[in-house]
């Protein structure tokens, strides 16, 4: 495994509040542009590797899909995992077909969104969920399938509890020592290499002392067998390349307080339905960063809204977020459609969903473009809105096609297509369509929700960064006006969810007695009888 290089720039260190940066990936013996991303920025959840909905070819049809994380434990029902079997350079790329100059790949042992309940971890080893049931990861086996994978971004073992909350202080500083025991141990230099690009998930639970002592031990000086461990490095920090928060075991934990102890709802909880405690974690993060360098970047995993994005920007200073809850949406029918920062002609009596639930009926005859806040590349109608480049408001036409029989070029008389000629666009789907998509089960349907999700999310970080970075003074105001305009409740996905799943039972067994028992229900005149 080659050294690469992975940076971050920030040209203004703060160590809370908004800020700007940038991450450059330089590939070892590449002679290939570094891989850049501008931050705050966006994290693209996978499944197996895979982007749920696409397919190789529409990751190269997309400039928001850039770092990718894999999480590993999906491939461990076999021994070894199959990824690691993948000869030649830049191993699990090829083996999932992203493509090296424009992707980073990060590889974790957990899936970050995944809360249930596990068994206890031990000491050496940690729980994971793999297709056959739990399995135990010990830090030596992990430490092989990265090397073996050679990810860009390696994700070191923590021992997070996914066991019932509340947690013990014993409990607490076994996960501490642990994770600094599992740290140490994926940082350990190979005899060849250079070290790896290791981003560690701050410990200590929903205790602040906890976390405090976590991070106190990273910055510690190490000294006898501990030093010999990770040389050249005198303390864990300085082989750390980042830091990362996973808000769902911190959300389990809060949640399980609450219940014993309710709380009056904050203007900061998101929703109040299933609040995020947003208030509540944006302590135990700046407990967490209090001690540690600026200059790193910070990573946040399972946010469920722009508007909580918003808030860790604001509080925190968070440089990644995940992209899971977009393209969770995008699994239920929601086309995502809102901006930042918003323009006035925007501004609306009642608030506005942050998407359109393509599943209700009301789109059935609506042929107006995905998204009201963007237009299509073919789109004239109003040049003040940002070009959505996704593949359902901006189809693109291959530059070359496949050829059958006597339809090639020399039969038909039809010249062929330039694959050096400009791209040439097409007019954008219509809601109207994808509703019909949806209904019929067709997959395109999530795949260009996907990608248009994906787009707007990134083209919101765009306007984040561009505020940020030409007028930081009227940020709040911006904050303000964002959560004044669209509905921070979220009920276009609660919606949503009941449609899809409504339109999941139209169809396999007892789907015939279902539909009969509804019209009976709701009918206006005759019952058809449905045999």
């Amino acid at each position: 495994m080659s050294q690469s290089t992975f940076s971050f720039s920030l040209p203004s260190p703060t160590r809370y509040g908004p800020r700007i940066g940038s991450i450059i990936f330089k590939r070892p013996g590449s002679t290939l542009d570094p891989v850049q991303i501008a931050t705050p920025g966006l994290l693209t959840a996978t499944s197996r590797g895979v982007v749920p909905h696409l397919s190789r070819d529409h990751h190269k049809l997309t400039n928001a899909i850039r770092w990718l994380n894999v999480p590993f434990e999906t491939f461990l029902e076999h021994h070894p995992p199959v990824p690691t079997l993948q000869p030649g350079p830049n191993p699990l790329h090829k083996f999932l077909g992203f493509v090296p100059g424009k992707h980073i790949l990060s590889m974790s042992a957990r899936d970050p969104y995944d809360g249930r309940d596990m068994p206890t971890n031990g000491h050496s080893h940690l729980c994971v969920y793999s297709l056959r049931g739990v399995r135990k990861l010990s830090p030596a086996h992990w430490r092989s399938y990265v090397l073996a994978c050679q990810p860009d971004v390696v994700f070191a073992l923590s021992d997070i509890p996914f066991t019932e909350p509340p947690y013990s202080q014993k409990r607490l500083t076994k996960s501490i020592e642990r994770t600094a025991t599992w740290l140490s141990n994926i940082l350990h230099p190979t005899e060849n290499d250079g070290p790896l690009n290791v981003l560690v998930q701050m410990a200590g639970g929903t205790s602040i002392p906890a976390r405090k002592a976590f991070s106190d031990s990273l910055l510690e000086p190490l000294f006898g067998s501990e030093a010999e461990a990770i040389k050249p490095f005198t303390t864990l920090d300085e082989g750390v390349a980042g830091y990362t928060f996973d808000l769902v075991p911190l959300r389990l934990s809060l949640e399980v307080a609450e219940k014993k102890n309710p709380r009056v709802s904050s203007p900061i909880d998101l929703n109040p339905v299933m609040p995020s405690h947003t208030e509540q974690i944006i302590p135990l993060l700046k407990t967490s960063l209090a001690s540690l360098p600026e200059m790193k970047p910070r990573l946040i995993n399972s946010t469920e809204s722009p508007h909580e994005i918003l808030h860790y920007i604001s509080a925190v200073g968070i440089d990644l977020f995940d992209g899971h809850w977009a393209q969770r949406a995008a699994d239920i029918g929601v086309a995502l459609d809102f901006e930042f920062p918003v323009r006035a002609s925007t501004s609306t009596e009642s608030k506005l969903d942050i998407g359109h639930n393509l599943y209700d009926a009301k789109y059935s005859l609506d042929f107006k473009p995905v998204a009201d806040s963007f237009r299509g590349a073919l789109s004239t109608d109003d040049p003040e809105k940002p070009i959505c480049h996704c593949a359902a408001c901006s189809p693109i036409s291959p530059s070359t096609r496949i050829y059958h029989g006597f339809d090639t070029p020399d039969a038909s008389g039809e010249p062929s297509r330039d694959p050096t000629a400009a791209l040439l666009y097409r007019p954008h789907y219509r809601r109207a369509y994808i509703h019909h998509l949806l209904h019929t089960h067709e997959m395109s349907a999530h795949t260009l929700l996907v990608m248009h999700n994906l787009e707007v999310l990134d083209a919101f970080f765009t306007g984040i960064r561009k505020v940020i970075a030409e007028a930081p003074e009227s940020w709040e105001a911006e904050v303000r006006k964002f959560e004044a305009t669209y509905d921070e409740k979220l009920g276009v996905f609660d919606g949503a969810k009941a449609s899809w799943q409504e339109v999941e039972l139209a169809r396999g067994k007892g789907r015939l007695a279902r539909e009969k028992s509804k019209q009976e229900e709701a009918t206006l005149g005759t019952v058809v009888e449905l045999e």
